[in-house]
């Protein structure tokens, strides 16, 4: 599988399909470049796919320990792939965390973009989980001693179910990412290295809008991650958005059989 390597990091990614038009696809928690699979056989003529391994994901490495990637190194790492492979235009689709990757690399290069698929997407609203994995230092650290005490962190989550601040999906979706000491370390690193990819909501419509980039968004009814309601405000001020609701959940919207539909429209 290729590689790009920059500077102490190494970004692993996989090309697939034949279509004439490029699409860069970025995974969420807990999967590599196969997540894309399935979709990715489904729209071969279409689209020629190249799908990252994100961070702490798969076989790419980030070699600096909690110092957080940067956005403006996240495009210095992308822009040298484009180089390298002679693409000029292309699309971007990002599931869950992988939204964080597909907007930042929108802002920097909107001018390039020919569409953004966002799945599920995380970072459109800053969530809880997020927030208490980064700010403060105290929570941060406190956080961190989870992976080796995981414990602690149950108690905090049971709490948050039994007060109703949780429900079961969320609970669920939680207990299975923590579930191991090294899912916990890759939450842990992902979250806090990921931190400073966070977003203006009013920034992006703008950005959005201003550029006419065509906006198709998925979101799953039984999804309880990322909900409809969540981005409902961010979708409705987008002059060219398609938005989609598909019988899914959030773990199994990548297989929908639906989704490659939205990807040939």
């Amino acid at each position: 599988m290729p590689i790009l390597e920059y500077k102490k990091s190494i970004l692993h990614y996989k090309k697939a399909g034949y279509g004439p038009k490029i699409l860069l696809a970025f995974h969420g928690f807990g999967q590599d470049h196969h997540a894309f699979d399935i979709l990715t056989e489904e729209i071969k003529e279409h689209y020629t796919v190249y799908a990252f391994d994100l961070y702490f994901h798969g076989k790419s490495e980030w070699r600096y320990g909690e110092q957080p990637l940067e956005k403006a190194v996240l495009t210095e790492i992308i822009s040298a792939f484009l180089n390298n492979n002679s693409i000029k235009t292309f699309s971007l689709a990002g599931f869950s965390l992988g939204c964080r990757f597909v907007l930042a690399l929108l802002e920097k290069f909107s001018d390039n973009v020919d569409k953004i698929f966002l799945l599920a997407p995380d970072g459109i609203r800053t969530s809880f989980w997020f927030t208490l994995s980064t700010y403060p230092l105290l929570l941060r650290k406190f956080f961190k001693s989870t992976v080796h005490h995981p414990a602690r962190f149950k108690v905090i989550v049971n709490t948050l179910y039994k007060i109703r601040l949780m429900d079961k999906g969320l609970l669920k979706f939680v207990e299975h990412q923590m579930s191991t000491t090294e899912k916990r370390r890759r939450v842990y690193y992902s979250w806090v290295v990921f931190r400073h990819l966070k977003f203006n909501a009013k920034s992006l419509i703008t950005l959005i809008n201003v550029n006419k980039v065509p906006v198709t968004i998925v979101v799953g009814v039984h999804d309880r991650v990322i909900t409809a309601s969540s981005i409902k405000q961010f979708t409705k001020h987008l002059h060219k958005v398609d938005f989609n609701l598909l019988q899914s959940g959030h773990t199994v919207l990548l297989r929908d059989q639906n989704l490659p539909k939205l990807f040939k429209a």
